[in-house]
């Protein structure tokens, strides 16, 4: 694609690296500032992504590369929604219109694609004890000046992982800063108890006075004489004595605590951090910031402005692309609707997310039955166990987790639900290929992975009705443990959706087309593409069968059976990877039953898939329309 010519700026076009940005004087550091948030507007507007997280931590951004040596110093992102900044200072401005962008730069830090990006993140929660093990590794090697910082928001520290990594931090004295970015914001706003306690903290009086006196003592140590070391020892009891009903969280795990500190004073920011460099052991940093700063609309409304897509930057108005006919809702929205539509006939559905219930669309729920929706906070984990606790109950838990962060609760699914017949429903969304957010957010192992679990039923719904037809299905008292359905991020089909709900007998696929030469078995939102190829097949006079699986686990047998029987040409197309995928459970039924067939499966190969349009990316992965014809017609011509 030709760049769009964006000016970088005065200053920020004489960074190619921090090692640049430290020639500048601190003084000029608010005017990089200013160039940097520009860019990442002028950017985002035009080319998308995320947008307010990175805007937040701009002042953060510049202080860090500024006060630290990276990349000999080691910078942790988490998450890496915030990360554009990190990126454009440290080599990448030039190329960042890429981001996203398919053969362009991740949207997220990778560790393949520079030496700033010390540790890759997608999902959250990881930085800790990322940073953790550097750090100790560091002091193993001997590198005692070597710096090591994790970057955390408030929305990631929810995550029981965050708090394994403060609690081993704490037993180690390594050197670790953690920078905890607090804007009582992740994608939709922050939930739960250490929310409240983080702003308790920020308000304190008591605590902020004692506070202050602390950090003009504390903060330069290696300055002060042993008297001053031994008064701000005292003080430093001072502070824990004084606070026993308001006792730190973070300092009763051995960290040392600082701030809260305006997350926006970039010059305040560098002060601290360099004296944090002489201070051994386990430090937090605690900055407040503003996502979204810097441009009015996205401070005002942040979930809005996450991700917002294209927009005219100095109107506000988020470019929609526009349509001569009505467009089929997406999925997540249809998921949405339906759980209203089923909890108001069944008063023992209830509906859980960890920390997404915008993306999935559950807030439509929280809005409509905040009793019975829970966003349970960036927490896995936690989201499946307790709904398995829910469904112990007699209740019935729609649980809503991202394919790929689904991955992080696996043990949880086995072990809580699974073994104990548990009916848990779980809505798998962004499943298959998620598009921009790439590899560590493509939902390709769930079929796999879910298939393998005693007593679990695992589906796809081609279309917006299928969807609403397996959701009502799950929820009717017909089968004991949990069950899976899976779908794809973005619009279905099915411009006119709110069908009437429908039962699906468990175990069951369609026969959506008749043919002699060869035969499509497809599972999922992907069904629709075999279609469009079948069109084309027909029209060079090759008959193909069209097979919706429905069900992974348990399969139609009896369907398969009568595939096997007329058809010895077979093409298997999924969403997922194709080990252990949908494609496997076909081959090991025609191995247990004796049938020879040509069998070629197509789906996510056995390696990473990098981010792009998901029409681009399924024609990389070779299981697009055009593919799909092309394999039929080789196949066909072979056999010849």
């Amino acid at each position: 694609m030709n760049k769009y010519e964006i000016d970088p700026g005065k200053y920020l076009a004489k960074i190619n690296s921090p090692a640049d940005l430290r020639k500048f004087k601190e003084q000029e550091l608010v005017n990089v500032a200013k160039d940097l948030r520009q860019f990442i507007i002028d950017n985002v507007s035009v080319y998308g992504g995320h947008f307010g997280a990175s805007l937040g931590v701009v002042e953060l951004t510049v202080a860090l590369h500024y006060a630290y040596n990276t990349p000999y110093d080691q910078l942790v992102w988490d998450v890496g929604h915030q990360a554009y900044g990190h990126k454009i200072l440290t080599g990448r401005r030039d190329v960042f219109h890429t981001n996203r962008i398919h053969g362009g730069i991740s949207g997220f830090p990778k560790r393949s694609e520079s030496e700033y990006d010390t540790f890759g993140v997608g999902h959250s929660s990881t930085s800790i004890s990322a940073a953790l093990g550097m750090a100790v590794a560091s002091k193993l090697k001997g590198e005692f000046d070597r710096q090591h910082i994790a970057v955390i928001g408030d929305g990631s520290m929810t995550a029981g992982m965050a708090f394994e990594g403060l609690n081993h931090a704490g037993s180690e004295n390594a050197n670790l800063l953690v920078v905890l970015n607090d804007n009582c914001m992740s994608i939709d706003p922050n939930v739960g108890a250490l929310k409240d306690y983080l702003t308790d903290i920020t308000t304190s009086g008591t605590y902020n006075k004692l506070r202050d006196e602390i950090w003009k003592v504390l903060g330069k140590l290696n300055k002060v004489s042993p008297k001053a070391q031994q008064y701000a020892s005292k003080i430093e009891n001072s502070l824990k004595n004084l606070l026993l009903k308001h006792s730190n969280l973070f300092e009763s795990l051995n960290f040392r605590y600082f701030g809260p500190v305006d997350g926006h004073d970039v010059h305040h920011l560098v002060e601290v951090m360099k004296d944090l460099q002489h201070i051994p052991g386990p430090k937090l940093l605690h900055v407040l910031t503003v996502k979204g700063k810097g441009y009015a609309l996205a401070e005002k409304d942040q979930t809005k402005w996450h991700a917002p897509g294209l927009f005219d930057k100095v109107s506000g108005e988020i470019l929609k692309k526009t349509f001569d006919t009505p467009q089929p809702p997406k999925y997540q929205d249809v998921f949405g609707h339906t759980m209203v539509e089923l909890a108001e006939k069944n008063d023992k559905i209830v509906g859980i997310t960890p920390a997404m219930p915008s993306g999935c669309s559950l807030n439509i729920m929280m809005k409509a039955m905040p009793d019975r929706a829970f966003d349970v906070g960036i927490a896995e984990q936690h989201a499946v166990t307790f709904s398995a606790g829910l469904a112990t109950q007699g209740m019935i838990p729609f649980c809503n987790i991202y394919s790929s962060f689904m991955q992080r609760a696996y043990d949880q699914v086995v072990h809580d639900a699974a073994l104990q017949k548990l009916k848990v429903i779980f809505c798998l969304d962004r499943a298959g290929l998620a598009g921009a957010d790439g590899p560590t957010h493509h939902g390709a192992l769930d079929i796999a992975y879910m298939r393998c679990v005693p007593n679990m039923v695992v589906s796809a719904p081609m279309n917006e009705e299928e969807l609403r037809n397996l959701m009502y299905t799950a929820q009717l008292g017909n089968f004991d443990g949990p069950f899976t359905i899976r779908y794809p991020r973005g619009n279905g089909v099915m411009p006119e959706w709110r069908t009437a709900f429908k039962e699906i007998k468990v175990g069951t696929g369609r026969k959506l087309k008749h043919g002699t030469d060869i035969a499509f078995l497809t599972i999922g939102h992907i069904g629709n593409y075999t279609t469009s190829a079948i069109e084309i097949l027909e029209a060079d006079d090759i008959s193909a069968a069209h097979y919706d699986m429905r069900f992974v686990k348990p399969l139609d047998e009896e369907m398969l059976h009568e595939v096997f029987a007329n058809h010895s040409r077979i093409i298997t197309v999924e969403d997922g990877t194709i080990k252990g995928g949908m494609g496997s459970a076909v081959l090991e039924f025609m191995a247990e039953h004796g049938y020879k067939a040509e069998v070629i499966m197509l789906g996510m190969p056995d390696a990473i898939v990098e981010h792009g349009e998901q029409d681009e990316l399924y024609t990389d992965c070779g299981f697009d329309t055009e593919s799909m014809v092309m394999t039929a017609k080789k196949m066909l011509v072979e056999k010849i």
